[in-house]
């Protein structure tokens, strides 16, 4: 049976990812005894938001996370959105060189999803399925649950990548490097303003219910002035503050849509959230930077 992540992974009892299994050993190798501690806790939260956001492992120290340190790496979550952003925005400017903006678009997308093992896809996929499929919120839960992929979903996650690609082509040249760096940063923010407060969903908790539970102001806080700080530096400050408005009650309607249809909140439902705002800030940024 798969077990969902919070940013909207599902994975089987036996990982098959090195970053997967890495923060479920609770061994160490023998040569971490000689490691300096001090500088792997200071960044060890860090280090895990990493490895759960993307399919890059930096570190080879295997620890199984507490709870608390879980919840703690989301407040990094908008700094790893900046670094995949910045990764995505050195490919845009080395592709252009040579291929068209289509397939520079088409490779960009394609890059993304490899650099994150497509979670927020699945994710995506597994909640039209449930909203499609059941009836109550129990029922909802259940689809989400199923390996397999539903004919809504596939149609929802095929849709959501024709508007991430039709976002990327019609971002004017000015704001396509800043779009590009701060897009995976928007959407994990409100992976973490979207956890924050919220119940979950599963009566059994699941493995989103450390992040729930533990989530403090603190980490929002952090993940916030970090996402702030990037759209003043790469956008400038009304945009920066009128995408923060917009995020904000995208964020308040999907808490409380979550709520209604589910009961609570799940790693697919983030994850979910992650590609729904990523999308809308691509379409929307053009509109916002025009109207200041």
């Amino acid at each position: 049976m798969k077990r969902e992540m919070p940013n909207g992974e599902t994975v089987d009892p036996a990982p098959s990812h090195p970053a997967a299994s890495e923060l479920r050993m609770p061994h160490k190798s023998c040569d971490d005894s000689h490691a300096p501690q001090v500088p792997f806790s200071v960044f060890r939260p860090f280090i895990l938001a990493w490895h759960f956001l993307t399919a890059i492992p930096i570190s080879r120290t295997h620890h199984e996370p507490t709870a608390g340190e879980l919840a703690a790496s989301m407040g990094w979550y908008s700094t790893v959105g900046l670094m995949i952003g910045g990764f995505l925005a050195m490919a845009d400017l080395g592709l252009r060189w040579c291929l068209t903006a289509e397939v520079v678009n088409v490779l960009l997308i394609l890059l993304l999803v490899l650099m994150t093992r497509g979670l927020h896809q699945d994710g995506l996929a597994d909640t039209v399925d449930g909203l499609a499929g059941g009836r109550t919120a129990i029922d909802r839960l259940r689809i989400m649950r199923d390996p397999s992929i539903g004919a809504l979903g596939a149609t929802g996650l095929f849709l959501s990548l024709m508007l991430r690609y039709a976002g990327l082509l019609a971002l004017p040249h000015q704001l396509r490097l800043p779009a590009l760096v701060c897009m995976p940063a928007v959407g994990r923010w409100a992976m973490v303003a979207v956890a924050w407060s919220s119940p979950s969903a599963r009566s059994d908790g699941g493995l989103a219910a450390a992040f729930l539970t533990h989530l403090s102001w603190r980490q929002v806080l952090l993940s916030s002035l970090v996402l702030v700080c990037a759209l003043m530096a790469g956008l400038g400050g009304p945009v920066a503050l009128a995408t923060m408005v917009v995020g904000a009650v995208v964020v308040v309607v999907v808490r409380q849509g979550c709520r209604a249809w589910f009961g609570g909140v799940t790693g697919d439902l983030l994850g979910a959230t992650n590609e729904v705002i990523e999308i809308l800030f691509l379409l929307l940024i053009p509109v916002l930077v025009m109207a200041r």
